[in-house]
């Protein structure tokens, strides 16, 4: 079984990213270092990349019905966008805290493995699935990579005094990105919906706190937009959005009222 062989990839990936974080750091005094660090980087992605497609095939179903297997994607867009982000902006920290998010949910995996089967339950044996769950995951990685710039708005607030309003700038992008795949999510989930049970919504738990998480991002965006020159209000609507999604994506599983939904993830 592929999953056996996880521990064996996960610490691979995990000396990768490892590697990655030490050059992005030595890159604030060294910036040569962050050529090392985006080759780290994009190695444990590929080799994650390579062990979810080593799962999807032993499956024989696409590698997103449980918890854990969300992870693994999670896992290894999230690094990409940090990738990216210090393509695009020269965000050396970025970089690190994406890397370190990525390791944390990888561990979550690497410590608490699951059992894996190739059922899947009839409603999920829809062509609305795997796009469904595909745009969440790219939105769930997107609005989770401008949370990290919420915290980083909070430490520089409370411990450094000095806010800087261009991260905010790039709070904005992100939240753009992400909003618009959170807004196909939506969509897609309803004509599943409608497919598979005849209703496009019918405010089940996972539905609710969904529609939540999508009201928190579009009130950070009117935020910015009337108030651009504010920092912390923003900053803590990011942060506070974040936490409703957490509680969107795997919180509701423990909530007694959720205890007969059909979005409860196995695993």
């Amino acid at each position: 079984m592929v999953w056996l062989n996880f521990p064996t990839y996960a610490l691979i990936i995990f000396l990768f990213w490892l590697v990655g974080i030490l050059f992005f750091t030595l890159g604030f005094w060294k910036p040569k270092s962050n050529v090392w660090g985006l080759i780290a980087t994009y190695a444990g992605v590929a080799l994650l990349s390579y062990f979810i497609t080593l799962l999807w095939v032993k499956l024989e179903r696409p590698p997103m019905r449980t918890l854990g297997e969300t992870r693994l994607w999670y896992s290894a867009l999230l690094p990409l966008v940090g990738a990216i982000v210090y393509h695009r902006w020269k965000y050396g920290w970025f970089a690190i805290f994406s890397l370190f998010m990525a390791i944390l949910f990888l561990s979550f995996n690497y410590f608490k493995p699951e059992i894996h089967d190739k059922a899947l339950m009839p409603a999920l044996q829809s062509p609305w699935f795997v796009p469904h769950v595909i745009v969440y995951i790219i939105s769930y990685v997107v609005l989770g990579a401008s949370s990290l710039i919420a915290v980083y708005g909070l430490y520089l607030n409370y411990f450094k005094t000095r806010p800087e309003m261009r991260i905010l700038h790039l709070a904005d992008n992100l939240v753009y990105i992400g909003f618009s795949f959170l807004t196909l999510g939506l969509l897609f989930g309803a004509l599943w919906a409608k497919e598979a049970w005849g209703h496009y919504w019918t405010w089940d738990p996972k539905e609710t706190w969904a529609f939540l998480t999508w009201m928190g991002y579009l009130i950070y965006m009117h935020y910015r937009y009337h108030r651009p020159k504010v920092f912390m209000g923003p900053i803590w609507t990011l942060s506070l959005s974040f936490v409703v999604l957490l509680i969107a994506w795997f919180g509701v599983n423990y909530l007694p009222s959720a205890s007969n939904s059909v979005h409860v993830y196995g695993g």
